[in-house]
């Protein structure tokens, strides 16, 4: 558990999967959902990385204009598929092809965590990746996932522990990075900053 000293910290995120992890980590905080449009974010020419960590830090520093004595945590996920950014999908069918491209071999989830406060400058952004090696599905498998609806608003149209685990065979790296926020790189970067005692 950490200590945490006083330290008003914003998860700028609406998404329940980070909200869940930083709590079960026992930080105490507010979310304030960002107000960017992710989709004017050009993704071209730049790795899948960079551009979650452009997200991330876009995030984080939108709430952060607002709060500026605040501790303000931004993160973004993007799947990379041979070098191809993978985002949230659109529709039902953008769903279906995500599926079919990403659990035909192995990807790469990176989230970027951004963490901002206006009021010392403090302004840090790092990614964590992790290697995911699917399970071959079967059409009715794919199928079943598409009508059941999970894939929504979720980077790779799919969430590791909201059922996805029966898709996975193994992965490589952090497991809470794969669900939207790595915790071990989270409490390494706090630790290093005033008023963090671990």
């Amino acid at each position: 558990m950490v200590e945490q000293t006083n330290v008003p910290i914003i998860l700028a995120s609406a998404s329940p999967r980070r909200r869940q992890l930083l709590a079960e980590a026992g930080y105490k905080f507010t979310c304030v959902r960002p107000d960017i449009d992710e989709s004017a974010f050009a993704s071209e020419g730049i790795s899948p990385r960079e551009c979650a960590e452009r997200l991330a830090l876009a995030k984080a520093k939108t709430v952060a204009e607002k709060f500026p004595n605040c501790l303000v945590i931004g993160a973004d996920t993007v799947a990379d598929f041979q070098g191809q950014i993978i985002g949230k999908p659109a529709d039902a069918k953008e769903a279906e092809e995500i599926t079919r491209k990403l659990f035909s071999g192995p990807h790469k989830v990176i989230t970027a965590v951004a963490i901002v406060r206006i009021s010392d400058g403090t302004e840090i952004v790092e990614s964590v990746t992790t290697t995911v090696y699917p399970k071959k599905l079967t059409e009715s498998q794919i199928a079943e996932h598409i009508k059941g609806g999970s894939w929504r608003d979720k980077a790779g149209a799919y969430a590791i522990q909201e059922g996805g685990d029966e898709f996975i065979e193994r992965i490589e790296g952090s497991l809470t990075n794969v669900m939207g926020l790595p915790m071990e790189l989270l409490r390494t970067v706090l630790a290093g900053l005033k008023g963090f005692a671990g």
